[in-house]
Formats: C-alpha cells, structure tokens, sequence
C-alpha cells in the first residue's frame, strides 16, 4: 500500500521545539507631533513621551480578559523508567514494574499543552483540552492562571476528535468559559487564541487573528501517517504554537468558539506555511465532552469490516484481489468479523464500498467520516459493486 503525500499538520501539544524571535515594530501612541522645544538646556535634543489620546483597550482586550482566568496549562506526567538512562525509550518504561516500585517523586513532566475551565458542578471544575495533550499520561497536573499547581483528572478522552475532558477540585474555580455558537462564524471575524505556547512559562499568551475560514476539511492521521478520518475544522490566521494545544479560540465577545488543535508547518512539497492554525468547532466540542462527562467514552458505530482504499491498491493489488481495473475510487472490504454488523447485512470480502446513505464513498477516511456522523442503532444503505455490478444492503448499525 503506498503512502500519499500529505500536508504536514502538526499536533502542538508536544514541547520541545526551538522558538525564533519574531520581530515587530513598536508603535507609540501620543507621537504624531514635532515639538520645536526639544531641546534641554544643554542644547542635546531629547524627546518626551505626552498623554495617550486614545484607550488602550479594545474588544480583543475585554475577549481576553472575559476568559483569561480560565484558561490553564495542562501537564502530561509519566514515570521515570528504572530501565538504564541509555535506553531512548526508556521513558515509557514497563508499566507492570513501575506501578509498584514508582511514587509520586518519579513522575516528570513529559509535555505541557492548555485548556479552558467550562464547568463547575458538585464540587469539581470541568476542564477541555485535546486528547494529544494527556494521551499516554501516568499522571496530570494543571497549572491555573494565578499559578498555583493542582492535581488534574482525566474522565475521558476521544482520539478521533481529539478532545479530552479533566477534573480539579471545584475549590480552585473562580470563573468559567462559555461556549459560542461555531456555526455563526463568519470568514474575517477577529479572533484571539490564548494558551501556553512553549510550556506554562509562558502561560496565558495571547496571539489574534481572523477566521480564515469556518469549515475546513483536513485528513486525520494515525502514528504510522496513514489516513484514517477527516475533520471539520476552523482555520485560523491567529498564532498557534506548541503548547496552545486544548486552549480556547475566542471570539469578540469573549466566548469559546473553537478548541485549538494543529497548525499546518509546511505542504506536501517542503514550503514553509505561516499563519495555518486549526480549531475543532464549538459545536462539535459541546457534543463530544457532553458525552465523555456523561459516559467516558466515545462509542461509535462499527462495521466490523477490514478494509483499503482503492486509490491506494496497486494495479498487480487490484488484479490479485480481482478488483476491475475501472474501479478507481471506494474502499475494498477485506474481510468481515464474523457475526459482525456487515456479515449480517450481507456484505462480503470483495465487495467494493461506494456509497453510504447516498454519499460517495472515496477512500477510508471518507467512510469513516460518513459513519461516525450516525449513532449505534441507526439504519443505513450501504452501495457496493459485487461482481461487476451495483448492489444497495441494509445495514443496523451496531
């Protein structure tokens, strides 16, 4: 199976990268006259700085300071490994020896990312952040705008989202951010990001920009870069940084609107991009923590099917497979889970997926995005080519 060339999309929850200074002029306001006295006695002329004409603050201030105190770093800690400190991966360590002989002295900080405080109900406060930021993590901590540091608990996390839910002691809890309404977005809205980028020293950073665009659709990548879904997100012009990952975008009125999740660093040939941030949406975030809150977990419905894009299946491939060589586009079932959802409904090894409800079916990413819109007990056409010919099955999902 070959591997396409994909946009570098950069998860940044991750620290450890180099920062370069970026430069800017300074501007001072009160200078837009000359003053012919501006001179001291000793005729050395000198300049002087006069009172501000104008306010300092706008509506991106009053934004930022609506939500700053919610807005917290997120600390993935694991466990030193007793493995020697040669060992690259030793970091990771064996859980079965380190859960008995490891304390609390042997966790360290791994990563850091942020996260924005949205609740607060029977005595705990509800944090956001992306399931990148905690994945992995033996324990976690968070890091509060005033910077006290308080133990954090994950309730659940959802890695096709990437979204993670944690909890603190509601005592911590001074304010909490309310959530806009993603689908109002509008292309050229002013918007602040705010977050940790770098790690928590330099926490509640504030970086603005517009919305470049309300819904763009990017691949998902597994660890081995394989795409495996599709999202819908928004992209952003304002600064995203490692560390900004799980932190707030925030519109004019100060609410959440996006959880900020990647940026893109380069395309598929090597240039350099600036100024390519992504958020999943607000509406979509409510939905999902909603349901971790609720049920740990995300539960998603399953065909039970192994499968390969078609766009991805050499020529030999196809003819060993006996896939017609005028199939260009769908995803090749390889084989059905016994008594699984699929091998109820009829569908076979071989068989060539379309469609889906109607919608087309390109490569897996696709029929995952067309799946994961539909709930566990929902009915569905599924459209395959069997043997040259179109074929529509019914399928309960499950």
């Amino acid at each position: 199976m070959t591997e396409k060339k994909t946009n570098n999309l950069v998860k940044t929850g991750i620290i450890g990268v180099v920062a370069g200074l970026l430069g800017g002029g300074v501007a001072y306001a009160g200078l837009s006259q000359v003053n012919n006295d501006s001179a001291s006695q000793s005729g050395t002329p000198i300049v002087k700085t006069v009172k501000n004409t104008s306010k300092n603050s706008g509506e991106m201030t009053a934004a930022y300071n609506t939500v700053k105190n919610t807005v917290v770093s997120v600390v993935n800690l694991k466990r030193q490994s007793s493995t020697s400190s040669s060992d690259p991966f030793g970091i990771f360590g064996d859980s079965s020896s380190s859960s008995k002989s490891s304390s609390k002295s042997d966790l360290e900080t791994y990563s850091e990312g942020s996260g924005v405080i949205y609740m607060k109900s029977n005595g705990k406060g509800y944090i956001v952040t992306n399931n990148h930021v905690v994945s992995g993590s033996d324990a976690l901590q968070v890091i509060l705008s005033n910077g006290k540091k308080v133990t954090a608990k994950k309730v659940g996390a959802d890695a096709e989202t990437d979204l993670a839910v944690l909890t603190i002691d509601g005592k911590y809890v001074t304010q909490t951010a309310q959530f806009g309404n993603s689908k109002n977005l509008e292309p050229g809205q002013p918007v602040i990001a705010v977050g940790s980028p770098l790690g928590s020293q330099y926490a509640s950073s504030v970086t603005q920009g517009i919305i470049s665009a309300k819904s763009r659709t990017i691949d998902v990548t597994n660890s081995n870069g394989q795409v495996t879904n599709q999202a819908t997100v928004i992209q952003t012009d304002a600064a995203i940084n490692p560390g900004n990952s799980g932190g707030p975008l925030v519109n004019e009125s100060g609410q959440v609107i996006g959880i900020n999740s990647m940026k893109l660093s380069s395309s598929g040939d090597g240039t350099s991009v600036e100024g390519m941030g992504f958020a999943i949406p607000s509406d979509e975030v409510v939905t999902i923590i909603n349901e971790l809150v609720k049920n740990g977990k995300i539960t998603r419905p399953q065909l039970g099917i192994r499968v390969a894009s078609i766009s991805e299946l050499t020529d030999y491939a196809k003819k060993q497979l006996g896939v017609s060589s005028n199939v260009k586009s769908g995803v090749l079932v390889a084989s059905v889970t016994k008594n699984g959802t699929a091998a109820k409904a009829g569908i076979k090894a071989g068989d060539v997926i379309t469609k889906v409800d109607n919608k087309n079916i390109s490569d897996v990413a696709s029929l995952h995005t067309v799946l994961y819109a539909h709930k566990v007990g929902d009915h569905v056409t599924v459209q395959v080519i069997r043997d040259g010919k179109n074929k529509d099955i019914n399928v309960t999902l499950n």
